[in-house]
């Protein structure tokens, strides 16, 4: 009898190391499951375990792979062809071209809402992280993880923040032609302009400007046996850079007075009306920069912040994340997603601005949002659809006396 209970209790728990093996191979924790697989606040943001892990693939692999063999295969069957579809062919996407227009144009009304907003509703940043918080007075919540953050117990030390806390766009390399030469090397780097990389895309996607010239093809692009050849001459691309000019310029001036009729309007709009109209640009931006994506490809690095738009990445060795030894110091491209092209910088949602700060052991009542979206509800927008999970406002939080009653 006792070596049958013996040989059961061995059998249990060789199962319960096999389970959790799985689970740990699987990345998910079995004693959260009734906490962390709550479907309706799966959106809210959470770091990476590690500074090791790498970011997951928007495509999954499998997917990936069979859509190589068949290019492969297209390859071997017909090795010169003249691409047909824009813009792998060199060519413009017609429908896209307006709304490249308006993405900038809504980045540029954002920046300058943002700058307005941020004189009404303050900002914070913390000295020593990278943490925001937007409110009069920051938070409590022990997440710091700058220099000598275990002396103060991982506690925030506030200072006042500015545009660039609320909305990051990070810069890449700007493409002259990103058919013709879609890579930068090492070499080239100082050489290379880089400008914002949702901006970069806007220029891809048909977006003039002086300060960044691009070319503009009329006749498709060859692939022979995968490399990229291209026919047309000089003349043909001189000619097509003349009437673009005058369209360009008048851009510029239209683009110029609506600016200086924003800022005329100031004093005269409310902060909710401010708030309302930042939070249209906002959305304007992200569903315009989304559709282009869907056809303009963009890389991101898999353990950095770095991104490059084009349908390769650059080649310049200054990766300083996990295991950049073995890459000699070169990027791990994959696929970006919007939040590689506009960092939205989430912060804490605070639902009554005039109350006492946020807590650390309210920590998992609270709710995120973008910093963008959390300045237009505290300025008076409504709060919109799209975040109303990530915020949890349909979650009650417990007085202090009611901590040791919640489950």
């Amino acid at each position: 009898m006792q070596r049958i209970v013996l040989s059961g209790v061995s059998h249990f728990r060789r199962t319960n190391w096999l389970y959790y093996s799985i689970c740990f191979a699987c990345g998910s924790n079995p004693t959260l499951q009734g906490k962390g697989g709550d479907p309706l606040y799966e959106d809210v943001p959470r770091p990476r375990r590690s500074k090791s892990e790498r970011k997951p693939y928007p495509t999954p692999m499998k997917v990936l792979i069979e859509r190589a063999k068949k290019e492969r295969q297209a390859r071997k069957v017909q090795p010169c062809r003249v691409l047909e579809q824009p813009p792998d062919n060199g060519l413009l996407v017609p429908e896209l071209v307006e709304v490249a227009h308006r993405v900038n144009r809504a980045r540029e009304s954002l920046l300058l809402s943002i700058a307005k907003l941020a004189h009404i509703i303050p900002v914070n940043r913390c000295r020593f992280c990278l943490e925001v918080h937007v409110g009069p007075v920051g938070h409590e919540i022990r997440t710091c993880t700058g220099p000598k953050s275990g002396f103060r117990c991982s506690t925030h030390i506030w200072r006042k923040g500015g545009v660039q806390d609320v909305v990051y766009f990070p810069k890449c390399f700007h493409l002259y032609d990103r058919v013709g030469k879609p890579r930068v090397g090492h070499a080239e780097r100082f050489s290379v302009r880089k400008l914002p990389a949702i901006l970069e895309l806007c220029v891809q996607a048909g977006l003039d400007l002086e300060k960044y010239p691009t070319k503009r093809r009329a006749i498709p692009v060859y692939s022979i046996e995968g490399r990229i050849v291209d026919f047309e001459s000089e003349r043909e691309t001189n000619d097509l850079k003349e009437p673009s000019n005058s369209w360009q310029e008048a851009g510029f001036r239209t683009k110029n007075e609506v600016l200086m009729r924003n800022l005329s309007d100031k004093d005269s709009e409310n902060t909710m009306e401010l708030s309302i109209r930042t939070l249209d640009s906002w959305f304007e931006m992200i569903n315009g920069a989304k559709r282009i994506m869907e056809k303009y490809s963009v890389k991101t690095c898999g353990y950095c912040t770095e991104v490059q738009v084009g349908p390769k990445g650059h080649k310049v060795r200054l990766c300083k994340a996990s295991k950049h030894q073995s890459r000699n110091g070169l990027h791990a491209w994959q696929e970006a997603i919007i939040d590689d092209l506009v960092t939205p910088n989430y912060v804490w949602h605070v639902r009554d601005i005039h109350g006492p700060p946020l807590t650390n052991n309210f920590k998992r009542y609270y709710g995120k949002a973008p910093a963008v979206v959390e300045m237009c509800v505290q300025g008076g927008a409504p709060v919109p659809d799209e975040y109303r999970s990530m915020m949890r406002l349909d979650v009650v939080i417990p007085e202090v006396d009611e901590v040791d009653l919640v489950a």
